[in-house]
Order: structure tokens, then sequence, then C-alpha cells
């Protein structure tokens, strides 16, 4: 008896090491698998590739509300020129209209695209052009790969491993056919914290030797960001991409103007709003980023001396609007938001920063969040602040005003984007965002003389009232 269970043990050893070895092995062979890769995808002599198509791109971080995928443009036409050497790329695309009823942010992609990396190139403005199947295979191939097999949904992969730039993994399965399927890796981004960045890869065709996928399907967050259906691919095509490199945004620094007594406009865009109330500070809106955000609570600060941020009043969820928030909850401050954004931000503000931590992931401060229907008044018995949200937007569903009824100021985002000069021409129709401001502006019957766009214009001009109403074809 004692013998047999000794055996037991015994094979049970054997069993669990010989599991352990099919990955080492595999790792030890990772070159090898990458090179039979690129010779069954033809990718051997590649040093370009433009592909064309169509597509639609999705704008992350700007869904209609947060129960809602990233909304869309459309693309009838979309060419992507890539030079692997260089490295650069390019798109040419043509957009089909947007109708008018489209529901979301974002601006729609202009129609020609480029991007040259350079030494000073973020690997969050890279890893796009090494998610691409050659880039993978190229990138891979430099950077000590390992291998590992992995079976999902009854195919069984060959997952190829390296670490990206920023210490997050980068992995691409290849099917039995020797064909990438799938790249996926993990970017920061300030809402989401580590997100997941993944493209699938189908329906692979041989054009003129080289094999390339006629679906592509890249997501962000979750939720698609691009879908591109492929008629044509031309290998080593000339693609001479001129352009300056790539390199890391600069924020501005922080400036403000008094503009009544206790409150303050902080500039340049995005722009916030800072009012002294008697025992603590507000602020209407956390855009961007933490280094934005650390810039806004710094000048408040400056301009309201010796009092604590109490409140930060989030206009929408729309990620540009929304990413510095989880500073000012660093800060101590509790967020004012539409009811339908609570749990929303309770769930990604738990996400973990591994990759590039954040004020909240040192100070680990309790989440506070007040919520708003369709309307909320903020008092200290001199100052008011009346917080409205508008209804019939087709921008977003939370989206919220902040109207100060003493100074005759309206905060508002993306209602209404002021013209770069004041005496621009109005639109020759009024766009759906700026009717619906001002219908609002008429139900609630608010006096506004002066509009602070947190997309404010870049001549930081004062913003009236009769730009808005010019912009609807309404006179004076």
């Amino acid at each position: 008896m004692l013998k047999k269970s000794v055996s037991h043990v015994m094979l049970a050893t054997v069993a669990i090491a010989v599991a352990w070895a099919v990955p080492a092995a595999l790792g030890q062979d990772a070159q090898t698998i990458l090179s039979n890769v690129s010779k069954a995808m033809g990718a051997d002599n590649l040093k370009t590739v433009q592909y064309s198509g169509t597509a639609t791109e999705f704008a992350f971080g700007q869904a209609v509300n947060p129960n809602s995928p990233w909304p869309g443009f459309a693309a009838t036409s979309y060419t992507r020129t890539i030079n692997y050497e260089s490295p650069a790329w390019r798109v040419d695309r043509v957009l089909a209209p947007i109708p008018q009823d489209r529901r979301g942010g974002g601006l729609p992609p202009g129609p020609t695209q480029t991007v040259v990396i350079g030494a000073n190139t973020s690997w969050a403005q890279q890893v796009d052009l090494w998610m691409t199947p050659y880039g993978f295979i190229k990138e891979a191939a430099k950077n000590n790969a390992t291998a590992t097999s992995k079976s999902m949904s009854g195919r069984k992969y060959t997952v190829v491993t390296f670490t990206a730039p920023n210490n997050a993994k980068f992995n691409g399965y290849i099917g039995e056919d020797s064909l990438l399927s799938r790249v996926e890796t993990w970017i920061d981004t300030p809402m989401l914290g580590d997100t997941l960045l993944e493209v699938t890869y189908n329906g692979y065709k041989d054009f003129g030797g080289v094999k390339f996928p006629t679906a592509i399907v890249q997501k962000q967050g979750g939720y698609p960001t691009l879908d591109l259906s492929i008629t044509d691919v031309k290998a080593n095509a000339p693609a001479d991409i001129q352009g300056n490199p790539v390199g890391a945004p600069q924020t501005p620094l922080a400036t403000s103007q008094k503009l009544a007594d206790g409150v303050y406009l902080i500039l340049p865009a995005y722009a916030a709003l800072a009012v002294d109330f008697k025992d603590y500070i507000v602020v209407v809106e956390g855009p961007q980023s933490e280094e934005r955000t650390n810039a806004i609570i710094a000048e408040a600060k400056r301009d309201i001396p010796n009092k604590p941020i109490k409140y930060v009043v989030n206009t929408h969820n729309h990620f540009d609007h929304s990413s510095g928030l989880r500073t000012f909850i660093a800060e101590g401050a509790t967020i004012i938001t539409y009811q339908g954004n609570k749990a929303y931000y309770e769930k990604i503000f738990a996400l973990p920063h591994t990759l590039n931590p954040d004020r909240q992931s040192k100070a680990k401060k309790k989440i506070s969040i007040e919520t708003m229907a369709d309307k909320k008044v903020l008092t200290d018995g001199n100052h008011v602040i009346e917080l409205h949200r508008l209804q019939g937007s087709n921008h977003n569903d939370g989206l919220i005003v902040a109207y100060l009824p003493k100074e005759k100021i309206l905060v508002e985002a993306d209602a209404f984007n002021p013209p770069a000069q004041a005496n621009a021409p109005p639109p020759n129709a009024p766009t759906p965002n700026n009717t619906n401001l001002m219908q609002n502006i008429d139900r609630l019957k608010l006096d506004v003389e002066t509009i602070i766009p947190i997309h404010y214009p870049a001549d930081s001009r004062k913003v009236t009232m009769a730009e808005l109403m010019r912009a609807v074809g309404k006179r004076d």
C-alpha cells in the first residue's frame, strides 16, 4: 500500500514537471516560433506595408453614458501606410457624413494623420505600431520573447510574450496555422489605470505573397476603438513619410483671472473655475490628467489661500473632462457629478494604477461622491452656484452646467466651443449642441452675460452670451 502511494506521488510529481517543462521548452524556442510565423506571413523581407479598406474609428472615453460603447466615426475610405524602418505611419481617410443625431463626444479624425516615432516618443504613442501583425513580430524578436501554450474557445495557441518599455506584458497569440490571431498589452490611462489594449486579426488572405488579415478589431477599455475591413494590401510600397518625431505633450503653466469677488477663472484650456466659499473652495472641472489637475489645484490655492478644496464639480464623464478626478480624491475633495456616474466612478477609481502610480495610488483616500439629478445648489449665504443638467443633450446624458446667478456666469463643457476669433462668421446651420444649450438657458430662464467654456479659446478673451446667440442664429 505504501509503495503504491509513493508511486502515485512520483507520477504526480513527474506530471507536474512535464506540465512546467512544456512552457519552458517553448520559451527557449520563441525565436524559432517567430521566425516560422514571419515566413508563413511573408514578413521576412517586409520593410513597408500599405493596407486599404473601410473603417469605423471610435472615440475612446467619449460615451454618451457609462453604459454605452465609445461612439464612432465611419470612414468610407481608409488607407494606412507603415514604414517599419523609420519607424513611421500615415493614415489617409475619407469620412462619411456625421449624422446630426450622433450621440457621444469626440472630434472626428482629420483626413490625414501622420506619426513619426523618435527618441522622445512615449511608449503609449508608439504601441499602436507594434501591435500590427508585422510590427509585433519585429518587436518581439528584439526583446527576449518567451513562449507558452494556451487554449481559448476550444482552439490552441502559442503565446509569445515580451516585456514592453512600460514594464507591461506584450502578448501575441499564434494559431496552429502560424498566423497571428491576437495581440494584447496594457498601457496607463488616467481614468482606467492599467488599461487592456487588444487587437484581433481574422480572415487572412494572400496579397502578392504577404498574408494579411481582412478584418481587424481594436479595443481599449473593453469597447472597440477601430473596426477595419481590408480589401487591398501592398507590400513594400513607397512609404516616405515626412514629419517631425512625436514627443510627449507639454502641459502649459496655469494662470488665473479674477472674474468677480472670490471667483477665479483658471486658464489655459482645459479651463476650470475656483470659487471662494466661507470655509472652503469649490472647483468646477477636474480635466485631462494628474499634471493638469495639480496645476489647477495649485492655482486655486494661490488665488484662495488657507482653505481646503471641498468640492470638485464634474461636468460629465468623458475622460478628457474627468481624468483629473482621482487627483482631487487624493486632495480630499468630494466629487459632485450626475447620479448616473456614481457606480461607474466607484468601480473604475478602484482599478489598479501600477504602470504609472498616481497621487491617489499612494494616498489611498476614500472616494467621496455626491450626486445630483437635474439640479443642485451650493451656497454659503454669499456665493451661489446652481448646477443644472442639460435636458436632451446628444453629447452626454449627464452634462452639467454651473451657473453663478449673482455674477451672471455660466460654466459649460462641449455644449458651446467658441471659434478661435470672436468675430468669426456663424456656421451655416447651428450645431445641435449649441442649439441645445440655448434651449436649456431659455428653459431655465438663466440671465447669462459671461460664458466660461471648458474648451476655452486660445486668445483668452471674455466669451459673452452674444457669441452663443450669434452661433445659433439669434440677434441680441
